[in-house]
């Protein structure tokens, strides 16, 4: 779902700044359902017409959550969906910035999302991927933006003034992260961490801690019913009680 709301923004921000209207997003969710109906990741959900609706449905809440946190038409966008590519001290990088903005010149990044906002507990590794993001745009451009932010639309938005030690804290981390895959590819060593996400991980069938994670989320009801991993270990039909 989130794909396809970053897909209507996107097109919505292309568009001169007056016409940014909830009508407009209306029409071009219109236009962009027909072909990502047909792509891949949104057939593999297998949804029935009742739940393609709901589906459609909290697709469009999460786009109009957008006019609760801004109103559009007075966002000066400078970029929509940019790719970046470069190296944050010794790391590749790349990173697609779904806006960058300007306000009395100064350059602000920006990140949608269509999930539940964070606690504060979790607030600082939100905030870490559009650090990244100014990061690059650091290292690209010579000049860092002045903030980055999330918008999570219909709830809040987060945001942080951009700062040199930020950045530095942020490539720090990044460079430990880099170490770390290295050290596992280096030693063949790759340790399992069940989260959720392993309702929705394609290597579930060969990862035992991941499969064990589905099957005991689904038989507490605690994993949708939508999650592909549950067709992929042959649950669909479960007699386990599945959350919807």
């Amino acid at each position: 779902m989130g794909s396809f709301v970053h897909l209507i923004l996107e097109e919505l921000c292309k568009l001169p700044a007056h016409l940014r209207s909830q009508e407009q997003a209306k029409a071009i969710a219109k236009e962009l359902w027909p072909e990502f109906e047909q792509e891949e990741d949104y057939a593999n959900l297998k949804l029935d017409d009742e739940q393609a609706r709901e589906f459609r449905w909290q697709a469009w809440i999460a786009t109009t959550g957008l006019w609760k946190l801004e109103d559009p038409a007075e966002v000066d966008v400078v970029s929509t969906e940019q790719v970046v590519r470069c190296d944050i001290g010794d790391v590749p990088f790349k990173g697609i910035i779904d806006r960058l903005e300007t306000v009395n010149g100064e350059v602000i990044v920006g990140d949608y999302k269509s999930g539940k906002a964070p606690g504060n507990r979790w607030r600082s590794d939100s905030i870490a991927q559009v650090l990244l993001y100014a990061a690059a745009i650091n290292e690209i451009e010579k000049r860092p933006p002045s903030k980055a932010k999330l918008l999570y639309l219909g709830q809040k938005t987060l945001e942080v003034t951009v700062t040199e030690r930020r950045l530095e804290q942020v490539a720090q981390d990044l460079q430990e992260v880099w170490q770390a895959i290295n050290t596992a590819i280096a030693n063949a060593s790759f340790e399992a961490k069940p989260t959720v996400l392993c309702g929705w991980c394609s290597f579930v069938t060969e990862c035992d801690t991941g499969a064990a994670e589905v099957r005991k989320r689904a038989k507490a009801g605690k994993l949708k019913k939508t999650a592909p991993a549950l067709a992929l270990l042959d649950l669909t039909d479960s007699k386990s009680t599945i959350g919807v």
